[in-house]
């Protein structure tokens, strides 16, 4: 019994995790890749609220690489959340765990090279780079907080 109760909430914790990750991705990362107009002005402002406030270079001015790194967000990660979703909430599912381990090996890959971009990209003028951006050890730190806790929950 008393390992019964940690692993129900280490579930439901995923479970909220994966869940959240739905409309996270389709409305938030996928604007990276798919054309503005398939979005309402709501979502649009979201993100420009969040590229202003956090001043994230990679939303602002998305690279090739980290749109790669969007594109298999949509053809890997989506279609999983919902069953991942499923299999946490209900529990006890065994046939999760694999499909679990190639989903965390698979973010913490991706996360690597983004968390380094923020800590060590110079984003000056010299490098060319137009939009706002992370001016102080602070701004970094703060910018992907999420990430961070992504990648410890991943591990």
């Amino acid at each position: 019994m008393g390992v019964v109760v940690p692993r129900r909430c280490l579930e439901w914790l995923l479970g909220l995790y994966f869940l959240s990750h739905i409309p996270i991705t389709l409305f938030m990362d996928l604007q990276v890749l798919l054309p503005p107009e398939l979005y309402p002005a709501q979502f649009r402002s979201l993100m420009s609220w969040y590229c202003k406030e956090f001043k994230d270079p990679l939303l602002q001015k998305p690279p090739v690489w980290f749109k790669s790194f969007v594109f298999c967000e949509l053809l890997f990660q989506l279609p999983f959340f919902p069953f991942a979703t499923y299999a946490f909430f209900k529990g006890g599912c065994r046939w999760i765990r694999t499909p679990a381990i190639i989903y965390s090996v698979h973010t913490m890959t991706t996360l690597i090279p983004i968390l380094s971009s923020f800590l060590l990209e110079e984003f000056s003028k010299a490098s060319g780079f137009k939009g706002l951006k992370p001016e102080t050890p602070r701004e970094r730190l703060t910018l992907r907080p999420f990430d961070i806790i992504l990648f410890i929950l991943a591990s």
